[in-house]
């Protein structure tokens, strides 16, 4: 454990909703999204149980919320699905539990499939590392289904929202307060979204930029360069030695030196806990991370912050921090 510019294509521009709300067309054997309307029962551990949400004037998002409004406006997450589907629903147990501690989540992808709860996880212990060396960059066969455009226009609708009284969501959310999450390739997403000045925090989960030169045509366009323009503390969590993302994440870690980095692994394989009762433990400590980066909670800070940080003491978790400070 050790406590220790100007950006290559730009700060993405606002575009219009219209646009950058739609995503890339779905695979042909996608379900058909959800009609509007909430989807499930209220769910997650913290004190402002959450649903999903399908929203007619937010085509190609799912929405999570408090299911009853807390009284404050809620800071917003941004969240990027594994594989950049377009499937709002494919990390639901562990957006439903973030948005539980009180935060109004748009995750990109209409609202298509929800897995059901595991019970326990596969068994990643026999499995092999993941490769450091050559080609590790899957070869996608048709562009990633959403985008950091996308992700990053949610800002411009909650804000409209939030603005609007007719709206259901008018003065509930906090666009001054913006984390960008996602998992795998939607933790490229976050990180490239993670460039731009409005995002405060940035969680990249069994993901990291691949150790190549160039993107693919249609895929995400971060290039390990890039690092060097995020503006706003990063964490990266890692699923141990078997995550494919394993080593990509371990050398963006390395990489990035300028703002403060934490990288956090837990040996669950690339799939992490997502499928897991209200996203298991990686739920668990994405919501104390926002809750000290959005909120400034000093309990939250004890998870990360100190020799004896509670993360520090898990026996099942590897924790390395950069820049961080010494006490909570």
């Amino acid at each position: 454990m050790k406590i220790t510019s100007p950006i290559r294509y730009g700060v993405l521009a606002s575009v219009l909703l219209a646009v950058c709300a739609a995503p890339a067309a779905a695979q042909d054997d996608s379900p058909a999204p959800y009609p509007a309307g909430p989807i499930g029962a209220p769910a997650g551990s913290g004190p402002y149980p959450a649903i999903a949400e399908a929203r007619g004037d937010a085509l190609g998002y799912t929405i999570y919320r408090p299911a009853r409004s807390p009284g404050f406006k809620l800071p917003l997450v941004l969240w990027g699905n594994g594989g950049c589907r377009d499937n709002g629903l494919s990390a639901s147990h562990f957006l439903r539990e973030i948005a539980s501690h009180g935060y109004f989540v748009v995750a990109n992808g209409s609202a298509r499939q929800e897995r059901d709860v595991l019970t326990q996880l596969p068994d990643v212990s026999s499995a092999p590392p993941a490769p450091t060396e050559g080609p590790v960059r899957p070869q996608r066969m048709a562009p990633d289904e959403t985008s950091v455009t996308q992700m990053l226009a949610a800002i411009d609708w909650a804000e409209a929202a939030d603005a609007d009284p007719g709206n259901a969501y008018f003065d509930l959310v906090d666009t001054s307060r913006v984390a960008a999450l996602g998992h795998s390739c939607g933790g490229l997403q976050a990180l490239s979204a993670g460039l731009d000045s409005r995002i405060d925090t940035v969680m990249a989960l069994a993901s990291g930029v691949y150790s190549i030169d160039e993107s693919p045509p249609g895929n995400v366009e971060i290039l390990q360069s890039d690092l060097a323009g995020l503006r706003s503390p990063v964490a990266i969590v890692l699923g141990g030695p078997s995550d494919i993302a394993y080593p990509h994440g371990t050398r963006n870690f390395e990489l990035i030196d300028h703002v403060p980095v934490l990288a956090a692994s837990l040996p669950v394989g690339h799939g992490g806990t997502f499928q897991l009762e209200n996203g298991g433990e990686w739920a668990g400590v994405s919501a104390a991370w926002l809750d000290w980066q959005l909120k400034g909670s000093h309990a939250a800070a004890r998870w990360f912050v100190g020799e004896d940080c509670i993360l520090c003491r898990d026996e099942e978790w590897t924790v390395d921090r950069k820049l961080f400070p010494l006490e909570p």
